[in-house]
């Protein structure tokens, strides 16, 4: 069939595919998927470059057969997907082509940038009800755009599945540091780490700060140890994106939205001022940019909520918007940040410096986060005239509303933790900050048998909050 070329040369390639793996917490996800009598076709969604393809050629490892197209690279395949589309007869036509066999439960069909083509993403509703027993996965960069011009592309037959860039667990199993990760899973606020152990986990965070969570850049530091190597990988991501702009809507320009991207960074850790951008724009454009850069994954809006219960969204304000730039590593390296403002600052300067702290420990909140379902991110503020209380972030976590805070050392002012304890009558909170596990607690006087219990969690162990339900 002469629409789909010399498309078997390249479903060999990729089927060959020898590129070193590192291990991702989605896949234990996806093996459950593959596992799963009923497994519903699965879209993964994320910011481009974060490892969508690569995870699935991974787990594609674990099937007889494995067929890959790209509808981006290989445009005429869009043909197959009609609107009245056979996925059967579909699917043996690719099959034949790419002499690749498509059995159900043998074979892992993966549509990658399955965004230039509506069409197929339509058609993985009929993948649900006409070719159930077939394991289908679609990804695809800037997907959000499309699903956002079309309102119900298949609820209740298609699943989706977020992912982000490398957790800090992640970037040390990464390294091979497995042992590291589980002596830290196993401390408590009763039980921290010994000195040696505390203080190696924070020069790695340190590193991971540089580095950040973006795959090629974790690939070339663990090869090659150098900053300056990393911080090219990190500009030609940067360059990639930027060339993605002019996808996003012909309204926003591209340098407008490289403007909007790095006032991000700049009020990194504050409620977001639109007239910092530039005053003589107008905050209706500003605010529309911050939308696409939301959906192409690039920042993360935490959204101030009274916070009064769950579901935390019920109660939130987009008044006050603080916005994640979505890796940390990606950021600093926009910034022309020093690496030795990194490596060689105190405790105390290394966590204000420049809200990094606080970004971190919102992205880890986000990745560990359920992958099925996008992740609202909240925080609080007291809005009344003339108050300054705020809360860094506040999660539901088993059912119960927990603050969190970023602090420098235990010297850090806790007044805004103990105010939001009295006013939501709560009696535990997290502070995170370099410090080593540990806990204490606090009698309210202005309450009647008030006692307040704070966790302290250092910042590379944000992770064991998540544990006890992953």
């Amino acid at each position: 069939m002469p629409i789909l070329g010399n498309c078997s040369i390249f479903a060999f390639a990729i089927t060959r595919h020898t590129m070193i793996y590192f291990k991702r917490h989605i896949d234990t996800k996806l093996q459950e998927w593959k596992d799963s009598v009923r497994h519903l076709p699965l879209m993964i969604r994320g910011a481009r470059q974060v490892g969508k393809s690569t995870a699935v050629r991974h787990l594609g490892k674990s099937f007889k057969y494995y067929l890959e197209i790209n509808l981006e690279k290989q445009p005429s395949l869009c043909q197959l997907f009609t609107e009245n589309i056979d996925v059967k007869r579909t699917c043996e036509k690719l099959s034949g082509t790419l002499a690749t066999p498509i059995i159900p439960g043998e074979t892992l069909l993966f549509i990658d940038e399955i965004q230039v083509c509506k069409e197929a993403i339509m058609a993985l509703r009929y993948f649900k009800e006409d070719y159930p027993e077939l394991h289908v996965i679609a990804a695809g960069s800037l997907l959000e755009f499309t699903l956002q011009e079309i309102p119900s592309f298949g609820v209740g037959r298609i699943r989706s599945m977020y992912m982000h860039p490398f957790s800090f667990d992640e970037f040390l199993a990464a390294q091979g540091l497995d042992l590291t990760i589980g002596l830290k899973k196993s401390c408590t606020s009763t039980e921290p780490l010994n000195d040696a152990a505390h203080s190696n986990l924070t020069d790695l965070l340190r590193t991971f700060f540089l580095v950040g969570g973006m795959p090629a850049a974790v690939s070339v530091w663990i090869e090659t140890k150098s900053y300056l190597e990393v911080a090219r990988v990190h500009n030609d991501i940067m360059s990639a994106y930027n060339d993605d702009f002019v996808k996003y809507k012909k309204r926003i320009s591209p340098p407008l939205l490289r403007q909007v991207l790095k006032s991000v960074a700049l009020q990194a850790g504050q409620k977001f001022t639109f007239s910092q951008v530039d005053k003589e724009i107008k905050s209706t454009v500003i605010k529309e940019s911050l939308h696409l850069l939301s959906l192409a994954g690039l920042v993360v809006p935490v959204t101030h909520t009274d916070a009064n219960g769950i579901p935390l969204g019920a109660e939130e304000d987009p008044r006050y918007t603080k916005y994640l730039f979505f890796d940390l590593g990606l950021m600093q390296t926009m910034l022309n940040t020093p690496a030795a403002d990194i490596l060689m600052a105190d405790e105390i300067a290394f966590v204000n410096k420049g809200g990094a702290s606080e970004i971190f420990a919102g992205l880890e909140m986000v990745k560990y986060s359920d992958c099925f379902q996008k992740n609202d991110m909240h925080y609080w503020q007291n809005i009344s005239k003339n108050s300054q209380a705020e809360v860094d972030y506040v999660i539901a976590l088993q059912g119960k509303v927990l603050p969190i805070e970023v602090k420098a050392s235990t010297q850090g002012s806790m007044q805004s933790l103990w105010l939001f304890m009295r006013r939501h009558n709560l009696n535990h909170a997290i502070r995170t900050s370099l410090e080593n596990f540990g806990q204490f607690c606090y009698t309210d006087s202005k309450a009647e048998n008030a006692e307040r219990h704070v966790d302290i969690v250092p910042l590379y162990a944000l992770s064991n909050l998540f544990e006890q339900q992953s």
